[in-house]
């Protein structure tokens, strides 16, 4: 952790939606003038997207089939807690770019599904900001859940992520619904090995839990909206939480536990920028003051 040189870190399964909260803090930091430095979790990957096919293709042919993006042996683990180091300590640190579809690589003139070669955080960034599948990993090798000032964990009930990882890999992937869940499937030991313990080092933990029947992902045409949702947001220590401004301020809220508030499934962004801008700000005077 570092007062001049802060670390957020965003972490959740493939489907969890850590790209709606991503969201909120852009919004966040255009508003409040804060200069990012944006990490994605995926140039962090061992293997680009050919690499991978072709290891996987050789694991499975080995008997291994639990070969998956979520373990250590296809991740950089040791390079990724080296960043979140790094820039803890002078502001700047390596990072590279997964080049997801041709938009993305056209400036690059690379392949998409690449990654761009390694360089150097830019100098003067207010912040580190990490969302991906690993920012809270410990092992007995590295501990990554160290180093980020906040921690804030991205847990949908199991159906409802696998629902949403299900509807954006058919709709915007091309894939089918048998190849979705041989992946999920091909996952489990790394899911419950690797991606369930980060939530014991978050911070704050947003759970959507749908109120609508989820009880067979493999078969739902939709993703149930927001109104049809509510979210489950856990403070690890609730110090210093205003719950009864929050409730004032989310029609509907209510807590269920004294570190546990319940908001509308509509309102979860509302609650984002309510919770975090106070929590960006201070981060901000405490990098004014320590510089």
């Amino acid at each position: 952790m570092s007062e001049r040189h802060p670390i957020i870190a965003i972490t959740g399964s493939s489907g969890a939606g850590t790209t709606s909260v991503t969201r909120s803090f852009e919004t966040i930091f255009r508003r409040e003038s804060v200069n990012a430095a944006i990490i994605e979790g995926d140039s962090f990957h061992r293997y680009d997207r050919k690499e991978m096919k072709a290891k996987a293709a050789e694991a499975e042919a080995a008997g291994n089939n639990n070969f998956s993006h979520f373990g250590p042996d296809n991740n950089l683990f040791a390079e990724l807690a080296e960043l979140f180091r790094a820039y803890a300590q002078t502001g700047t640190g390596k990072r590279r770019k997964y080049l997801h579809d041709l938009e993305e690589a056209a400036p690059y003139q690379q392949q998409p599904g690449t990654f761009t070669p390694w360089e150097d955080v830019p100098a003067n960034t207010d912040l580190l900001f990490y969302e991906g599948l690993h920012g809270a990993v410990v092992t007995p090798e590295v501990n990554i859940a160290q180093h980020p000032d906040l921690l804030i964990g991205v847990v949908p009930v199991i159906n409802l992520e696998w629902i949403q990882k299900l509807w954006r890999d058919k709709s915007k992937r091309g894939y089918s619904t048998e190849a979705v869940t041989d992946t999920i499937l091909r996952r489990m030991p790394d899911y419950v090995n690797y991606i369930c313990p980060q939530f014991v080092h978050t911070h704050v933990n947003f759970q959507r839990v749908p109120t609508v029947d989820t009880s067979n992902p493999f078969i739902a045409k939709e993703i149930p909206t927001p109104d049809e949702s509510m979210v489950v947001i856990r403070f690890a220590n609730p110090k210093g939480i205003d719950f009864q401004y929050l409730r004032n301020m989310i029609d509907a809220s209510f807590m269920s536990r004294a570190n546990t508030i319940v908001v509308p499934g509509g309102k979860m962004e509302l609650a984002m920028q309510l919770i975090f801008t106070p929590f960006i700000w201070r981060m901000m005077e405490r990098k004014k003051r320590a510089s």
